[in-house]
């Protein structure tokens, strides 16, 4: 399924708080008549329960434009506290009930909100990179987003965007930037072995990358770009 940013359903909004209800059709407005954005696979994201939506990370816009996703309108996200400083950034993340997330250090707090959202069935979004990559290409995945989703026992959604990086600068020369958000085919991961734990994490992040990786145009496949799993997962087209 190809889609554009389209309103949710009267039940699914309605289950939304207020302020949070606004604050989304506000962004869908914006991100409609400001930029082209489609949303490609958004059938892939279950209707409900818990799951991880994993993405790559390359603009400030990713956020808002996952925020307004055609079919999971209860999605929230981790974001850095960083932001909490900015006066805007700061009432958009309380408004969206965001998750504050110190990358300073392995953040217990932000891992036991995210678990708790996870478990009240809602979808969280995840940049596994870590932060906002400035290269608009894949940095190294680091591996919370395995452990969160082995601890909260739930799948992961991958998603690959590509245009957020550009889209304010075409907006400042009055052009709509093209902005494409590519969901994959959710995935479980296998219980890690207990001979080889630190392995089986690695190799498990690795997946998760190289999910993202095969959802995105080449240009922006980063230090993934060469990984034999991608080149598994494109020739066998199962993504």
């Amino acid at each position: 399924m190809n889609a554009n940013i389209s309103p949710h359903s009267p039940a699914q909004a309605a289950e939304q708080p207020p302020p949070r209800r606004r604050l989304q059709r506000a962004v869908a407005f914006l991100i409609r008549h400001l930029t082209r954005t489609t949303f490609i696979g958004a059938e892939n994201l279950p209707p409900s329960g818990g799951v991880i939506v994993a993405t790559n990370h390359i603009s400030r816009l990713d956020i808002p434009v996952l925020f307004v996703n055609p079919v999971r309108p209860d999605i929230t996200a981790l974001v850095a506290d960083k932001y909490l400083k900015y006066p805007f950034f700061r009432w958009f993340a309380v408004t969206a009930g965001g998750i504050w997330l110190d990358r300073s250090k392995a953040d217990f707090t932000a891992f036991g909100q995210a678990l708790a959202v996870l478990q009240a069935g809602r979808a969280l979004g995840i940049a596994p990179e870590g932060t906002r990559s400035t290269t608009a290409t894949l940095l190294e995945g680091k591996p919370g987003t395995v452990l969160l989703a082995h601890r909260a026992r739930v799948p992961i959604v991958p998603v690959g965007i590509s245009g957020t990086h550009t889209a304010l600068k075409a907006l400042l020369k009055l052009r709509r930037g093209e902005i494409v958000a590519r969901f994959g085919k959710p995935f479980r991961l296998p219980p890690f072995s207990r001979e080889n734990r630190e392995e089986d994490l690695r190799r498990q992040t690795d997946e998760v990358m190289c999910r993202i990786a095969a959802l995105l145009p080449p240009e922006y496949r980063g230090v993934y770009a060469d990984h034999p799993r991608l080149h598994e997962l494109l020739a066998s087209g199962d993504y």
